[in-house]
């Protein structure tokens, strides 16, 4: 796997300051229907529906951002984390990245499969909305579980 698209390790650490703090806020968000009122703001949406007949395309909208900042902080937190060079980066990191990335995608859409499966309704759309952010998730805990496993098990070579 060619490292040319991975970002310096430096942002790494950015990555993990803007992660924690961002996934604390969404589960806050998502538990306790907390909406912060001094997000909000007139926004450019593509497609709105606002109250039924008023639908928006192509226009500005007054809404509450906090989902928006939140998921946004999320995913640039995740893709710093887990799009960033190890300190040691040779091919054993490189094909574990790329064999991650693979587990994680097909993971996640073994999970989303089984929800089409078995999940209807409004729930549903709480699956499709964790869904947008499990191959992130997938990928960052399985490749630092086994960068942390391997450091375990096997001695330094020097």
């Amino acid at each position: 796997m060619s490292t040319k698209l991975l970002l310096p390790n430096r942002y790494k650490k950015f990555g993990w300051f803007i992660l924690v703090p961002a996934s604390i806020a969404g589960l806050v968000l998502r538990y306790y229907d907390f909406d912060a009122n001094w997000m909000h703001a007139s926004v450019f949406a593509f497609a709105s529906d606002g109250f039924p007949g008023n639908a928006t395309y192509f226009g500005f909208i007054e809404t509450n951002i906090t989902n928006t900042v939140i998921g946004s902080l999320f995913i640039l937190g995740a893709m710093l984390v887990g799009f960033s060079k190890e300190k040691n980066e040779d091919e054993f990191i490189a094909e574990l990245r790329l064999s991650s990335l693979l587990w994680a995608v097909c993971v996640s859409y073994l999970l989303l499969l089984l929800a089409f499966l078995f999940v209807y309704g409004t729930p549903f759309f709480d699956v499709m909305v964790y869904n947008m952010f499990t191959v992130l998730i997938i990928f960052i805990v399985r490749f630092n579980f086994i960068l942390y496993r391997n450091a375990k098990t096997v001695p330094d070579e020097k």
